[in-house]
């Protein structure tokens, strides 16, 4: 029987301790999703356990095996963003977007998780980054992936959205409704489409969204169910 290999990029979703020594990994990469196991992983001197950390991209080797479980035959951190760990609310966040993440790729096995995930750790390492920006960023995108993008270009009954009306969140619809009590101008929706169209990257370079960063982040929650 002939055994696949690749060589891949990965980040750690989820590590299970099994066995004696060993760890079960669900790795996200660039090619979906892998489900391998590290043999040997938690014994003091394995040389996989240094490379399958959290919060990290690794580069890893896998070869296929029986079943969908692969075998984690080499491991080496490329990218560790260590600052997280400096932040606690950054470390919620990336622990959230594990989460997330994993569950979302379960259903739906889209290579673009990786892209996703790899920018969210990235800007979250940067204490620079505005922590509402990043997560309003992965709701948005998270949704948008799942197929249930938030629509920014009509309101609840179909009409396009207009630059003199005001709207708000519309929890049960899940869209925008005009209202004149309405939190979000033209300048959120303009932000709004930035987020959910742009990379991270691009979109932490924008300036004066200050104001209007909140609101957004707040409908990104409540589109997100939060």
């Amino acid at each position: 029987m002939m055994h696949k290999t690749e060589q891949l990029s990965a980040i750690v979703l989820r590590r299970t301790d099994y066995g004696e020594a060993d760890r079960i990994l669900q790795l996200l990469t660039p090619q979906g999703r892998r489900d391998v196991i590290a043999k040997g992983a938690r014994r003091q001197h394995s040389k996989l356990a240094g490379g399958i950390e959290l919060f990290a991209v690794c580069q890893v080797v896998v070869r296929s095996g029986r079943g969908d479980l692969g075998l984690l035959t080499s491991a080496r951190l490329q990218v560790f963003y260590r600052y997280i760990l400096e932040d606690y609310e950054r470390m919620q966040l990336a622990y959230r977007a594990l989460q997330l993440i994993a569950r979302a790729s379960q259903a739906i096995d889209e290579p673009e998780w990786f892209a996703v995930l790899s920018q969210v750790l990235e800007q979250l390492n940067d204490p620079m980054v505005e922590l509402r920006l990043v997560e309003s960023w992965l709701y948005l995108q998270h949704h948008r992936l799942l197929g249930d993008e938030l629509n920014l270009h009509h309101d609840v009954t179909g009409r396009p959205l207009v630059p003199d009306k005001q709207y708000m969140y519309d929890s049960t619809e899940q869209a925008l409704r005009p209202s004149q009590q309405g939190n979000l101008t033209t300048e959120h929706i303009k932000l709004l489409r930035l987020i959910q169209t742009q990379p991270l990257a691009v979109i932490t370079q924008v300036g004066g969204i200050a104001t209007v960063l909140p609101d957004c982040w707040l409908t990104a929650r409540q589109h997100a169910s939060l």
